[in-house]
């Protein structure tokens, strides 16, 4: 095999992979490591391996160990992120020395820990949501029938009483239906098997909810896109995945209250590479298509990040807190996971779903990365 074989071969690899020479100079850079980067291997070689990982990383002294005393290391959980390849990007590192080439250089193999560990989350979220379903069968049986009763009886007694009377009637009528709302919420959570065959353009619902948000409850927020055209339609309910959407971007203005130059962006980007192995499903299952909605607002508090998807979790003094149990319910019955990143200043709400099936074997044609 030569050199150029060898080249193709790292050019092939679904992990993002660099050989760096002294003085952090970039030699090399396969597409994976495009990717993960957000910039050119022309620019990579150009600018060099500071341009591209944070200040002060711990990268660079592994590096320069790895090159001066020709050893190899292996380092786990280092973040790469920097606001060109998106923030929290936890990575193992495998360094080790380059053979066979005419300088002293350094080979660095990158893998990102996000996926695993999304997937751990997701299954999390999927298991709080369920939780709901047999309470939500319940109510929807034994509350909504007796206040249909309730509120019945109220309309028949406010002909008969004076205007004290009439008031307290319309008071009973308007709670009960505020608690129907609430029960049409729970019945949302049934474990009623979804059956999609309707492929839906995801990027019109977005447009729809974001015409709609701007119009209403976040017109005084900045909004700001960057689509990928080419992205393929999905398997899904266009009314569910509105809600989903509509719920994220309501979240995101309600964190920007009192924040100067609020703004919203919503991404969507094509993400080959991933397969993963859920519960249920015979076949490996790919995720390609990438959706994005961030807000510059505090970020989500510490205490509430490992449970946010969980039913009854809030930081609102009037709500419910089944809206984002309700995100992660709609995205797991589309076959699709759910994460957030988030800190002060940056909070992003990740969906990744599938590709409509009449595009899966296009799609699984580029992607090698097996979970």
């Amino acid at each position: 095999m030569n050199n150029n074989d060898l080249v193709q071969v790292l050019a092939s690899l679904p992990s993002p992979v660099l050989l760096v020479a002294r003085n952090f100079r970039v030699r090399f850079a396969n597409h994976a490591a495009e990717e993960f980067f957000g910039t050119s291997t022309t620019m990579m070689k150009r600018n060099g391996l500071s341009d591209i990982i944070p200040f002060a990383s711990p990268l660079t002294d592994l590096i320069e160990r790895c090159i001066d005393g020709e050893a190899r290391f292996n380092e786990y959980a280092i973040d790469l992120g920097t606001p060109r390849n998106g923030r929290g990007q936890v990575v193992d590192l495998q360094v080790a020395p380059a053979a066979g080439v005419s300088e002293p250089m350094a080979i660095l193999m990158i893998q990102p820990r996000s996926i695993a560990d999304k997937i751990d989350r997701q299954l999390t979220h999927r298991g709080a949501a369920r939780s709901v379903s047999a309470m939500a069968a319940m109510l929807a049986h034994e509350i909504k029938n007796p206040l249909s009763g309730i509120r019945g009886a109220a309309q028949l007694l406010e002909s008969d009483v004076g205007d004290e009377g009439t008031e307290l009637t319309q008071l009973i009528c308007t709670e009960t239906a505020r608690i129907a709302g609430l029960v049409d919420e729970f019945e949302m959570f049934s474990d009623r098997p979804a059956a999609f065959d309707q492929a839906v353009n995801v990027h019109s619902i977005i447009d729809h909810v974001r015409r709609l948000s701007q119009v209403g409850f976040a017109n005084k927020i900045r909004f700001t896109e960057k689509y990928d055209p080419s992205l393929p339609d999905v398997l899904g309910d266009k009314d569910m995945l509105t809600q989903v959407f509509l719920n994220l971007v309501k979240n995101a203005s309600e964190a920007l209250e009192g924040v100067k130059d609020a703004e919203i962006q919503i991404q969507s980007a094509f993400r080959p590479g991933v397969r993963l192995s859920l519960p249920g499903k015979a076949r490996r299952v790919s995720l390609p298509l990438e959706f994005c909605v961030i807000d510059n607002g505090p970020g989500v508090p510490e205490t509430l990040k490992q449970h946010l998807f969980e039913p009854f979790v809030t930081t609102k003094s009037s709500g419910t807190g089944l809206g984002l149990a309700l995100v992660a319910k709609i995205i797991g019955d589309h076959g699709g996971v759910v994460e957030c990143d988030s800190r002060s200043g940056y909070t992003c709400f990740r969906i990744l779903l599938p590709m409509a099936s009449g595009n899966l074997d296009a799609g699984n044609k580029s992607e090698g990365k097996n979970l």
